[in-house]
């Protein structure tokens, strides 16, 4: 039983969650083990397959957490992230992201966690406990397999690491976005659509990519995003 539910019987609180998995009956088997609403306070509320089905389920239904597979078609689980990075960063009920996968491979762990997932478990964890993180990522807690919270901080301690990239960490989490819609030969009408705001914010959030990046134009700026792989 779940602090969730141990103080009355029932659940205190809930939670709306997406399943992004590519595998049917594991999405299946996911929602009978968690999604027992009365029991858990989990409630599903939409599941995808793929990189596509998952930004339109997950834009839909804006749940509190979204239980993600790492490696999904149409681009994996950090694109996911990526064309959701608005919704993550919203002032006002963010989506939080936990990865939930079969791999603990440390490209696909430092990956997802560097496009902004809260945490990352694996598939043998029990229903109880993927319930109790299920809750922590909600509350904004950061949540690992026991095994990977050790291998996280070591890799991410060793020299093979992603290295970190000082002129990318100037930038605001929607400057990024914007840059790479721009690296990508948006134009500032379609990024604004994509983004929920104005053509003028866009031009403003441009301007403030080149000043900190010392550009001159989009041109410039799609060849610096080039050089680093962001497009």
């Amino acid at each position: 039983m779940t602090e969730n539910t141990e103080a009355t019987g029932g659940p205190e609180r809930r939670v709306r969650v997406v399943l992004v998995d590519d595998h049917r009956m594991f999405r299946t088997g996911v929602q009978a083990e968690i999604g027992r609403t009365e029991e858990t306070g989990v409630e599903v509320v939409g599941e995808a397959a793929d990189v596509d089905q998952a930004v339109t389920v997950i834009t839909a239904t804006r749940p509190e957490v979204v239980l993600l597979d790492v490696h999904l078609p149409g681009g994996g689980g950090v694109e996911v992230l990526r064309r959701c990075a608005s919704m993550m960063s919203a002032a006002e009920n963010p989506v939080r992201f936990l990865a939930l996968s079969v791999s603990d491979a440390a490209e696909d762990v430092i990956g997802v966690i560097r496009g902004g997932a809260r945490g990352y478990v694996t598939k043998t964890i029990t229903g109880t406990d993927l319930v109790d993180s299920v809750f922590r990522v909600q509350d904004g807690d950061a949540v690992f397999s026991p095994r990977l919270a050790g291998f996280v901080l070591d890799a991410f301690a060793s020299t093979d690491a992603p290295p970190v990239d000082e002129d990318m960490d100037r930038l605001t989490q929607r400057e990024r976005e914007v840059l790479r819609l721009i690296a990508r030969g948006y134009a500032y009408k379609e990024i604004a659509k994509q983004l929920f705001i104005s053509v003028k914010t866009v031009e403003s959030h441009v301007s403030a990519v080149l000043r900190k990046l010392q550009l001159s134009n989009r041109h410039e700026l799609t060849r610096w995003a080039t050089a680093r792989r962001l497009v």
